[in-house]
């Protein structure tokens, strides 16, 4: 399966919390708990996503996934998917291909603007 184009900063070591990051959709600020509860879904899901290869939660210093906004997105679809009767390994694929048109959308958009 192929990553998602959507980059995101890696995580330093210590990550400075703050108002600039309330914005920033790849600040990892949700623990893998708080991300289950807030998609009513289970820490084995989000961890099968991680072993599906569509999302790879950046990690804390003591070891704990971390997922970000633009993380629990991929997620809550994913569990959208899975939940209509999708296999997760093609749920996973639908979603990287959703991404990628998305961001090639986005660039054909800002190359129309500049002219």
């Amino acid at each position: 399966m192929t990553p998602d184009l959507h980059t995101e900063t890696p995580m330093s070591s210590k990550p400075v919390p703050g108002p600039a990051n309330f914005d920033d959709d790849d600040y990892p600020a949700f623990t893998m708990g708080r991300a289950a509860e807030m998609l009513g879904t289970t820490p084995g899901f989000l961890r099968s996503l991680d072993e599906a290869k569509l999302i790879t939660p950046q990690r804390s210093e003591g070891g704990h996934r971390r997922y970000s906004r633009y993380q629990l997105r991929l997620a809550a679809r994913a569990r959208e998917l899975v939940d209509q009767g999708t296999a997760l390994e093609a749920a996973c694929r639908i979603i990287i291909l959703e991404d990628q048109l998305d961001e090639a959308l986005r660039i054909n958009e800002q190359l129309r603007n500049k002219d």
